[in-house]
């Protein structure tokens, strides 16, 4: 196998028609990738009846999940600057698709952990491989709409997941929510491997990249940043994994009200994301500095994700999911200007953390403490960086990404 031919940076980017169709592919596969992810919190309660999980053991297969997504992050990047996005994709996809497919057939808790391992390790080439593939074939006035469109998938599938596996199960019983998807991976691949040719490799700006990091790395601020992501991180992900659970046992919904209902707060939630690229460009053409808008927009998003607060307290269903909904469209609001929350090792640690609290005391704690971290840690970020006003702020947290 021989690695994709890489040119000079300054290549011309691909036809404008090519670019946009291999966006819709990254986009499709995104979908497919958050509605992989949610089958078991989904079917979550089923799941639990059948192999007798605790909270805490259903934490630990959650976490089994993330530790995949942590450990398979640099052999996947590694894989794409290697061999190309044409075969890193395409295996990374096959291989997370084999493992959905996979969890249609164990019998346990600890086989259901180990294939949801299994499928982290690959499904972390999603977004290895789809901003690269964005970075190469988009110039850079288009270049933040694309990864844009492409991390919009992500919301797609959290609100099509829901309904989609419950009428799976339904009609099929719950294994077939996991072969559906993983067919659909596999077509995906398929096309994927006659459609896509390599792009033009910017591998100047991955050295620049990469000196950059080094330097960042010996920074404060950097560190902020880094705190920053570890508390914002896990918050929209309990959402994603412990929602379903919550509503059945707590709110007593049957499995088709979750699937009716549980896909509201990711909709309205996702609207957080627009707005909050809406507010940051709004505020920027008004004058404010990058250190400003950052400011701003965070401090009030955190803020909003405080609802979280009430969910425990509010005794209607409908005031709970608007109420999760509003905490989710901070999140996302927030998400939408500080780039890259999601943080591997604090999303390892707080679905077992959640199940712990769930089985000795209640949601009420979890739900306590997803409504202050986004906010402690856009202050750590704010004030223990000791970033000035004069835009670092902006600049070291896309600097951080970027690396």
């Amino acid at each position: 196998m021989v690695a994709e031919q890489e040119k000079p940076a300054s290549a011309e980017p691909p036809p404008v028609s090519r670019r946009w169709i291999i966006l819709a592919f990254l986009f499709a596969i995104t979908v497919v990738n958050f509605i992989d992810r949610q089958t078991v919190s989904v079917l979550a309660p089923v799941i639990r009846e059948a192999f007798h999980l605790s909270n805490s053991a259903y934490g630990r297969i959650v976490a089994a999940f993330q530790f995949g997504m942590m450990t398979g992050e640099l052999p996947m990047g590694w894989i794409m600057d290697r061999w190309g996005c044409r075969v890193g994709l395409s295996a990374a996809v096959l291989l997370w698709s084999a493992a959905t497919g996979s969890q249609a057939f164990v019998r346990t808790g600890a086989q259901l952990g180990g294939t949801r391992f299994w499928m982290g390790t690959t499904e972390c080439g999603n977004y290895s491989g789809g901003i690269k593939v964005a970075t190469q074939m988009f110039p850079k006035r288009e270049r933040t709409l694309a990864i844009g469109i492409f991390n919009s998938g992500s919301i797609v599938g959290a609100v099509l997941a829901p309904p989609l596996i419950v009428f799976l199960y339904r009609h099929y019983g719950f294994r077939a929510a996991f072969v559906v998807p993983a067919i659909l991976g596999s077509l995906w691949a398929l096309v994927w491997w006659l459609t896509y040719r390599a792009a033009p490799a910017k591998t100047s700006e991955s050295a620049e990249a990469q000196v950059l990091l080094s330097s960042l790395l010996r920074q404060s601020s950097t560190w902020a940043v880094m705190l920053c992501r570890f508390l914002v991180g896990p918050v929209v992900q309990f959402y994603w994994y412990w929602l379903p659970s919550y509503l059945y046992s707590v709110r007593h919904l049957t499995l088709f009200q979750i699937g009716a209902l549980s896909w509201i707060p990711f909709f309205l939630g996702g609207m957080g994301g627009l707005a909050g690229g809406w507010a940051a460009g709004s505020l920027q053409a008004r004058g404010a500095s990058a250190y400003d808008v950052r400011r701003i927009t965070m401090i009030g998003s955190g803020v909003l994700c405080v609802a979280s607060l009430a969910v425990p307290f509010v005794a209607s269903v409908t005031v709970s999911l608007l109420t999760i909904s509003v905490a989710i469209f901070g999140h996302n609001f927030l998400s939408a200007n500080m780039y890259g929350v999601a943080s591997g090792f604090s999303g390892l640690l707080f679905p077992l953390l959640t199940g712990v609290l769930v089985d000795r005391i209640s949601y009420t704690p979890v739900f306590l403490l997803a409504a202050v971290m986004p906010l402690a840690g856009t202050f750590a970020l704010l004030w223990f960086g000791k970033l000035s006003r004069e835009g670092s702020l902006g600049d070291r947290t896309d600097a951080v990404q970027a690396g």
